[in-house]
């Protein structure tokens, strides 16, 4: 079966604002690597709009490596978009979802695949309440934004969760990495 894991930037104050972050060379390598190892990502439109700017450095790369290979690997991955606003994605490897997240989640993780990958904030607490997060993979970055949206604002239940991996970066962020401890 495949496996989801919530993937998702935020600062030490907890918060989930895309502006805050510290992204490096090291933090976008490891993205690419995450994301050449799954096959879909599910977004929300907030955050889904927010990625389009990485469609931009493939029609015009940047000249960074690492920065032009994580628009390689976004670009080519299969997004799934939960949005009742937009009514196209204006990217080819991006589709508007026609089911809601627990049921297309439930059918995904049933077919064969690579990783399936969760980007959104809302989608993240969303899946969480349904207990079909099998991963989380939080990248604190060494930030008190003082502001922005808190990643775990609309959990239902107490969740228990059991780390099994840390990576650290060169400036000080780490991605922290749990499973829930009883599914």
């Amino acid at each position: 079966m495949r496996k989801v894991i919530a993937a998702i930037n935020m600062t030490i104050d907890g918060n989930c604002d895309h502006t805050a972050g510290l992204p490096d060379e090291a933090i976008h390598q490891h993205y690419t690597d995450l994301l050449n190892n799954a096959d879909t990502i599910l977004y929300g439109r907030i955050t889904y709009q927010l990625m389009q700017y990485w469609q931009t450095l493939i029609k015009n790369p940047s000249g960074d490596n690492t920065y032009d290979e994580f628009a390689r690997a976004i670009d080519k991955i299969h997004k799934i978009v939960f949005s009742k606003k937009l009514s196209n994605t204006d990217w080819s490897s991006a589709v508007i979802a026609t089911k809601p997240a627990d049921e297309m989640v439930k059918e995904l993780k049933q077919q064969q695949g690579k990783d399936i990958l969760v980007g959104s904030r809302s989608l993240i607490n969303q899946l969480l309440n349904l207990n079909l997060i099998d991963e989380y993979q939080l990248c604190v970055h060494p930030v008190i934004a003082g502001h922005g949206m808190p990643l775990f604002d609309q959990v239902n239940d107490r969740t228990i969760l059991k780390l099994t991996n840390t990576k650290l970066f060169p400036n000080g962020a780490v991605i922290l990495h749990y499973v829930p401890s009883i599914k």
